[in-house]
């Protein structure tokens, strides 16, 4: 049995990140389905992992953690000799690489949220009426955020250097529901970013969180 458990869906935005981090580095892992739609996650024993009640919960032996790019940090740093280096060392490049951390999680994550729930989670769950004016204010952040994101990649591989790192890794859950609608548009009209994507989203280790999801 395998030391790692992550429990969770592999349909989660948060979950996804840690799987593809397991696979990058090439870590044996259990998974653990959580039935969000049951509400397993809101579970006592689900809490004893995430005292919020999201998914994933993860356990390392006597470890358990929660929030997502907490554990992906982990698992890079724990496994650092294993797989795809997904940070380093140097003081200058974990510093700009932490820049670029942050404005995933701080700029591109939270609309990329909000136009994935109205574009994607409404009509495939039957959950409503997609709401017309959170799309237009969020498709408007996103496409200022990516004309960023076009002039960093006109100077730079990706994100936080010339390598693969966790940067352009915590993006690839959200791209991935964000492809699949009418928002592709804004990726696709810039080259630079067009082109990470196509990079990205088809490294082998995200193609089997693709699997896992196929899967269920």
């Amino acid at each position: 049995m395998a030391a790692i458990k992550v429990h969770g869906s592999p349909f989660s935005t948060a979950t996804a990140r840690v799987l593809a981090t397991l696979y990058e580095k090439e870590v044996e892992f259990e998974f653990v389905p959580v039935d969000m739609r049951a509400g397993d996650h809101k579970n006592e024993s689900f809490l004893s992992f995430n005292p919020f009640g999201q998914v994933p919960g993860f356990e390392h032996g006597d470890l358990k953690l929660f929030e997502s790019r907490a554990i992906t940090k982990y698992v890079a740093n724990e496994y650092a000799e294993k797989g795809t280096e997904l940070v380093f060392g140097d003081s200058k490049k974990k510093a700009i690489i932490g820049v670029w951390m942050e404005v995933e999680a701080h700029q591109f994550d939270p609309v990329a949220t909000k136009l994935t729930w109205e574009l994607a989670a409404k009509p495939a769950f039957s959950m409503g009426a997609t709401d017309k004016a959170v799309v237009e204010e969020n498709e408007a952040k996103l496409a200022k955020l990516l004309d960023v994101y076009e002039c960093r990649l006109a100077e730079s591989k990706y994100l936080g250097c010339e390598s693969f790192t966790l940067v352009d890794l915590h993006h690839l859950p959200g791209i991935h529901y964000l492809m699949g609608t009418e928002i592709k548009k804004l990726f696709d009209s810039r080259p630079h970013v067009s082109a990470w994507i196509a990079d990205i989203t088809s490294r082998p280790a995200w193609s089997k969180v693709l699997a896992m999801q196929k899967q269920k």
